[in-house]
């Protein structure tokens, strides 16, 4: 069975959020089609605690953007964004959220961040996604959603790792792009790993 995932289209990726991703607002028709053509829909989202170790205004003289380090990691510092319970921590308006199976939140532990669907960054704890999916019988997933160059990828990578066949619907995403060339390295990684490319 196929899966789509849908990651992270929540408002504070959109343009004018907190970290808005450019173009974020342009995919919500697209992932609503490519919806359409699943049996089975799940959701990440940030959900962030206010005190989370990867917002810059919790470091002291940490600026947004810059590398530094959380809990033995590389961590960029971000703005503080999709905190829960928030606005900004709400799927997009727009997005067809009545279509969406089941919800899988990450990055809720203070002393780690989590751009996967699957696990935090040090692979510590699992969020479910996996066992819930293969409880449903899929053994294929789609991965679409914000930002191509983080969430996305990381997602889609550790999809592999777990085992399910795994593809990435282009068009249905977009990137941060904090330095050029970030999105196209990270659809050439996920492409060499063994993702397949969809448009």
């Amino acid at each position: 069975m196929k899966a789509l995932i849908v990651v992270d289209v929540q408002n504070d990726f959109l343009p004018g959020g907190a970290l808005g991703v450019p173009g974020g607002n342009e995919i919500l028709p697209v992932v609503n089609r490519w919806m359409e053509a699943f049996p089975r829909i799940v959701a990440t989202r940030d959900w962030h605690p206010p005190d989370h170790g990867s917002f810059a205004v919790n470091h002291p003289g940490g600026k947004v953007f810059e590398l530094g380090e959380l809990d033995g990691l590389p961590q960029v510092l971000w703005p503080v964004h999709c905190v829960q319970e928030s606005r900004g921590a709400e799927f997009a308006d727009g997005l067809a959220v009545d279509r969406i199976d089941r919800v899988f939140s990450k990055g809720t532990r203070v002393e780690v961040d989590s751009y996967s669907g699957f696990h935090d960054n040090g692979r510590r704890h699992a969020t479910g996604l996996g066992d819930w999916l293969r409880a449903q019988g899929v053994d294929e997933v789609a991965v679409c959603g914000l930002a191509t160059d983080y969430c996305v990828k990381f997602t889609a990578l550790d999809a592999l790792r777990e085992g399910f066949r795994t593809s990435l619907i282009v068009d249905a995403c977009r990137g941060v792009n904090l330095e050029p060339g970030d999105v196209e390295r990270a659809v050439e990684e996920m492409q060499s790993a063994g993702v397949e490319i969809l448009k």
